[in-house]
């Protein structure tokens, strides 16, 4: 069972018409840029949509998410199901407005990007410059990467979690 795709702007028409959009990113995804309107349900966490009744659309940043819980995101809708084609990186695209809010941190998936890459190149640059036993700082990163990426738990997004910048802000 799979799902339709529909572009950004057929998705806008059905939105204006009473369709849900259904945000599958995660909650500190959705936090920082959102489709206006649209209902943060992380995929991890949908089984079945509660009000199933009209259409739902879904969508996450590129269309790849989407597209690879197709099964899913179908089974958990009781009604008319679509994906949007490219996520909101297309609606942007197509120019339909987003909602940003800069003052959400970064999503945690990029900060860990962010310092597993700084801390390789800080290591590989003291290892090279200043002693060769600072070598073992890429290689603990790329053991902690490849450890997450084959349990998926993720010690250094654990600890950017904590970071006072990820902290939630009180509504």
């Amino acid at each position: 069972m799979s799902l339709p795709s529909i572009s950004p702007t057929e998705a806008k028409r059905l939105i204006a018409q009473g369709a849900r959009m259904i945000d599958i990113r995660a909650p500190d995804e959705h936090a920082r840029e959102r489709i206006p309107g649209a209902e943060n349900l992380p995929v991890e966490g949908l089984s079945a949509l509660q009000g199933g009744s009209g259409i739902a659309i879904f969508h996450c940043r590129s269309g790849q998410r989407t597209a690879m819980n197709a099964d899913k995101l179908a089974r958990a809708a009781s009604c008319d199901a679509y994906i949007v084609e490219g996520g909101i990186e297309a609606w942007k695209k197509a120019g339909l407005p987003v909602e940003r809010d800069r003052s959400r941190p970064i999503e945690i998936q990029r900060q860990v990007m962010i310092a597993a890459g700084g801390l390789v190149l800080l290591g590989a640059l003291l290892g090279r410059f200043v002693a060769s036993e600072f070598y073992v700082l890429p290689v603990f990163v790329g053991a902690g990467l490849t450890f997450a990426g084959i349990t998926g738990w993720c010690g250094m997004a654990k600890l950017l979690a904590l970071m006072p910048w990820n902290r939630a802000v009180p509504a």
